[in-house]
């Protein structure tokens, strides 16, 4: 099955890399670009691909706006965006991840990384590279860690009663960890692991394991290592 991919970015030096990048893949298919934020809307939701690689700071509507747009809470069909940036420490990445990003990719990654990224958020796992997703929720969790602790969430409202075994799948996915290397850490098969996923976006109200790592470093669930 070939992954349909639009590009949105409004440097067309970028775009054109990325296009390379994705074209040389044998199950990946680019099928638009976008230069600013209201033509990747329109795009998007003539087209409908896959998935949408959105710049997060462009003119007309930033990435955020976009995904919103796309992939908000709202939408009764969400599209899967994930967000490429230049900085993985991006002010706006806590506003995107609210807006119903499903993954972060540096525009710095290796090609292998761009690729890997498309494939996970086209198969509903939504995993990026776990050192990238720990780095930026370590720095967007601190300010809103407080609140979290005080029953509140942003991403999943209410705090509510997790088993053992699925704080303990939390706590992993927070850390980065994959489907399998959860089932290898907790000696459980990976369907095992899928169900406890199923369970949590359930309880937690969230759509996917980005927005159950943010739950979890906003509630101090897990906690950045050395502060």
């Amino acid at each position: 099955m070939t992954i349909r991919v639009l590009i949105a970015d409004d440097q067309a030096m970028i775009r054109g890399g990325l296009r390379l990048i994705l074209e040389d893949q044998p199950d990946i298919e680019v099928v638009a670009e976008a230069a600013d934020g209201i033509e990747a809307i329109r795009v998007a939701r003539q087209l409908r691909p896959d998935v949408c690689l959105v710049d997060i700071r462009m003119p007309g509507k930033d990435g955020i706006a976009v995904t919103q747009a796309i992939a908000g809470p709202d939408m009764p069909d969400p599209l899967r965006v994930v967000i490429v940036t230049t900085f993985d420490l991006d002010e706006y990445v806590y506003g995107a991840l609210r807006a119903g990003a499903v993954g972060f990719v540096l525009k710095g990654a290796s090609p292998a990384l761009l690729a890997e990224a498309v494939r996970a958020a086209h198969a509903g796992d939504a995993l990026i590279s776990p050192q990238v997703t720990l780095r930026l929720l370590r720095h967007v969790a601190p300010a809103k860690a407080r609140a979290g602790r005080s029953g509140r969430s942003g991403f999943g409202g209410p705090a509510v009663a997790l088993s053992k075994r699925e704080t303990e799948v939390v706590q992993a996915i927070a850390r980065g960890r994959t489907n399998a290397e959860i089932a290898d850490d907790l000696f459980i098969s990976l369907s095992t692991v899928k169900s406890h996923l199923a369970s949590i976006q359930d309880k937690l109200g969230v759509r996917n394991r980005v927005e159950i790592a943010g739950w979890a470093w906003e509630t101090g669930l897990v906690q950045p290592a050395g502060g």
